[in-house]
């Protein structure tokens, strides 16, 4: 239930912002046809306080105020009543705990009445982030200006967008604008989720170095007129972020908010994942049970893959995702851990070894190409230099997955001896292990269609040895609507748990370079000249020398958005594998 919206210190506070502007200028006519009155005759005391009641509506007193705050007002109860003009026509409005509800003034004849109802329109309070005082001010005027009414800005829904709605009340008079700001403000304070602090990461490299700039341009604004403030901390290198969130205070943020791609969020969900085990005391050099993060993480797409944000909402759009994080909007999602001889590596949300590893390596060596120039190098190169790994591919599919893995590690058992893992040992040419859908323009329903944000599960695709043409197919089949998957020799499971262990058998030197063209591409493993293998973690190259175990925890991140099966229309085009 809402609390009164009656004094209170915040409330006061961001209306005395505007209050000497509001003293600057007198109220005058609404149709500005009388002359200002410089002196007015003394009228007797009662007299007076009779003519302000009626003009406007008084403020509350301290005593009215403390009796105001303790009643509870039901959802249809009017708090406040004025007359407003909203376009070229006044209308008598009506503020509740729930809706502004505003009816036409038109009184021709009787017989209107039934019109006049049949116009009255709404503004539900859930979808309103704002209330400003509206002025008019000349060319160059910052402050003072002739008062005009308030403003509401309301988050409008449009398929998967979310847009800015402004819908003004003119009313020129300064004690009755001044109790509806003070009443809507106290009402929209009562959303809990909605942030007032955050915490703001911006990698100004990310894409084509635009990330800053789309924060400045769409994003900051947005924050500013709905009153969040914003500490921001532009990335110098990787890994600054992940170095903040582990030191400093979270306390004063209500959410953290990452500007760039798929890396930059996944070393962000990172830090504020890895910084909840340390504050909850977790030994990440063991097998544990993760806790969830303290705070919701949102994300402002800007980079060249960003399947998380479009996972979450539906789209690549930095202001759908600015009011997702000002509403308040929480998505719990799932989050795999990748660890490796027992230690942690990393939180993440999706991994790719082999094909999708290799490209990404060769992407990382060739930096100085343009991003999306990069990207396809690597995918033709890589494409071109097909080789499938030998590995050992063990996954968990029934409940009790934890238990399970604990009990194997312990016993330091076969894979496979215990029931509850099922082994696969073979030539595979990819391995994808995703805990969301990883939706992209690429892979409009998703690079792992079937798998859901917060289902506790995540999608193995296991792409066995064929050939490249077959293979290319298989790829292809992304981009449409046809299922990618429906080949003899892909594999697809829902686990909780996968573990895959890479066999070196030569040593045939780094995947696609020049050098390599001798070692026989249909039959030759692959394996880097270190002796780790390359995995594609969230967009990020990791080297893995041995095993690596990767298991998803139930909702153990919050994000600012909803749940978004299926995209309903493509964003930007972005490389992913």
């Amino acid at each position: 239930m809402l609390e009164s919206p009656c004094k209170s210190i915040n409330v006061l506070d961001a209306w005395s912002e505007n209050q000497e502007e509001l003293r600057e200028t007198q109220p005058v006519s609404p149709r500005g046809t009388r002359k200002r009155v410089k002196t007015k005759k003394k009228q007797p005391k009662q007299q007076q306080n009779a003519t302000r009641s009626v003009s406007a509506p008084r403020l509350c007193t301290d005593d009215a105020d403390k009796e105001r705050k303790e009643k509870k007002y039901r959802p249809d109860e009017p708090i406040v009543r004025g007359i407003f003009q909203i376009g070229k026509k006044s209308h008598d409005v009506v503020l509740t705990a729930t809706r502004v509800t505003w009816t036409p003034i038109q009184p021709e004849t009787p017989a209107a009445d039934h019109d006049v109802k049949k116009q009255e329109e709404y503004l539900e309070l859930k979808d309103v982030f704002a209330v400003k005082v509206k002025r008019r001010r000349s060319a160059g005027q910052q402050t003072g200006g002739t008062l005009l009414g308030i403003t509401l800005f309301q988050c409008r829904t449009k398929g998967l967008k979310l847009k800015e709605h402004a819908i003004h009340l003119n009313n020129l008079s300064a004690d009755h604008c001044e109790i509806w700001f003070k009443s809507l403000k106290e009402i929209l304070s009562g959303f809990k989720n909605r942030p007032k602090s955050l915490k703001v990461f911006v990698n100004p490299i990310s894409h084509k170095k635009e990330a800053y700039q789309i924060y400045l341009d769409e994003v900051a604004p947005l924050f500013k007129l709905a009153d969040i403030e914003a500490d921001v901390t532009i990335t110098e290198r990787k890994g600054h972020a992940l170095s903040i969130l582990k030191d400093c205070s979270l306390e004063d943020y209500d959410g953290v908010v990452c500007v760039g791609g798929d890396g930059s969020v996944a070393e962000v969900a990172h830090g504020l994942l890895l910084r909840a085990q340390m504050d909850a005391g977790r030994d990440t050099d063991s097998i544990f049970t993760p806790v969830q993060a303290a705070l919701p993480l949102g994300i402002i797409p800007a980079g060249s893959t960003n399947v998380v944000a479009c996972s979450v909402h539906g789209i690549r759009r930095a202001m759908t995702a600015a009011l997702h994080i000002i509403m308040g909007h929480h998505q719990p999602v799932d989050v795999c851990s990748f660890s490796s001889m027992g230690r942690l590596l990393r939180f993440g949300f999706s991994a790719m070894f082999g094909f999708g590893g290799r490209t990404l390596a060769l992407a990382e060596r060739h930096r100085w190409m343009p991003p999306s120039q990069r990207h396809e190098f690597a995918l033709i190169k890589t494409l071109a230099n097909l080789k499938p790994e030998d590995c050992e591919l063990s996954f968990i599919t029934s409940r009790g997955a934890e238990d399970q893995i604990k009990k194997t590690l312990t016993l330091h058992s076969v894979i496979g001896e215990h029931g509850s893992w099922q082994t696969r040992q073979g030539l595979y040419l990819n391995i994808s292990i995703m805990a969301i859908p990883c939706l992209c323009s690429m892979a409009p329903r998703g690079l792992a269609p079937n798998t859901r944000l917060n289902n506790g599960s995540m999608a193995l695709i296991a792409v066995g040895h064929t050939s490249r043409s077959e293979f290319a197919k298989h790829l292809k089949r992304y981009n449409s609507t046809n299922n990618q998957f429906g080949f003899s020799f892909i594999e697809t499971h829902t686990v909780k748990a996968v573990k895959l262990r890479p066999h070196s058998q030569g040593s045939c030197a780094d995947d696609v370079s020049e050098e390599n063209e001798e070692c026989d591409s249909k039959t030759m493993p692959i394996i880097s000249s270190e002796g780790t293998y390359p995995w594609n973690i969230d967009g990020d190259l990791w080297e893995v020398p041995s095993e690596l175990l990767i298991r998803v925890h139930l909702q153990l991140l919050t994000l600012f958005g909803a749940d978004m099966e299926e995209a309903e229309e493509a964003p930007v085009k972005c490389s992913c594998i």
